[in-house]
């Protein structure tokens, strides 16, 4: 039983590093979009049961079109990539000296000697699948084993897409609707501003300006929706 759960674990923990992008993407999608939509709501009415409605039909419409356009980009990526390879292969079947001069031809640029760049030929022509991984990835910028799946991709964007949009909703649910408001605006500004934390820690980039960038973009969705709310209450 303990063994089954630790291989679980580790498969999570894979797919969520394979799909980290999707993730960031997702909560921070969720969260702005679904902000601006529940500030513009709670802006024009008094009503939490409108605002909570407007809210959850927006996070799951919104998930489940970013989990869909998620797959749908992953598989068109993984299409073309195949159709890529495919022709790579015809081409260097018909004429594998073509390919094996420019690879060289290459490598001595890089500063490899001759005697390293007739190894790594012979190696290629030893091994045509693994030239063919070279031609792909050095000159079409093509990975031809991708790791987790497009469904991965998708469901994750979908988990935290679906969280992150929840994250302003939710407080509408447990408060009146002054109080709600406040809290929605706390608690969905304390999420963007981890959101622009891990988005720096990830690219290595300072993370107080990914903080505020993040917490930016998501002041200016809200904004956007109490402009618009107070417009269309009149």
């Amino acid at each position: 039983m303990m063994g089954t759960t630790r291989t679980l674990a580790i498969r999570l923990r894979a797919s969520l590093q394979g799909a980290i992008g999707d993730v960031a993407f997702g909560m921070e999608d969720g969260a702005v979009s679904i902000a601006g939509l529940v500030f513009g709501v709670a802006a024009s009415t008094n009503d939490r049961s409108v605002v909570l409605l407007a809210g959850a039909a927006g996070a799951v419409a919104g998930a489940v079109s970013m989990m869909a356009g998620t797959y749908l980009d992953v598989q068109s990526e993984r299409h073309r990539a195949d159709a890529l390879v495919e022709v790579a292969r015809t081409r260097i079947a018909a004429d594998p000296a073509a390919d094996s001069a420019r690879i060289t031809g290459r490598l001595a640029g890089a500063g490899f000697s001759d005697e390293e760049v007739a190894i790594i030929s012979r190696a290629f022509a030893r091994h045509p699948e693994a030239l063919l991984d070279h031609v792909v990835a050095m000159e079409l910028g093509v990975v031809r084993r991708p790791g987790v799946s497009a469904w991965t991709h998708a469901l994750w964007m979908f988990v935290a897409d679906i969280f992150a949009a929840g994250v302003p909703v939710v407080p509408f649910a447990l408060f009146d609707i002054g109080t709600g408001r406040l809290v929605s605006l706390v608690v969905t500004g304390a999420l963007m501003a981890a959101l622009g934390v891990a988005r720096g820690l990830i690219g290595h980039v300072n993370i107080w300006w990914t903080a505020a960038q993040t917490m930016a973009i998501a002041g200016a969705a809200a904004l956007a929706g109490v402009i618009i709310g107070h417009l269309v209450a009149g």
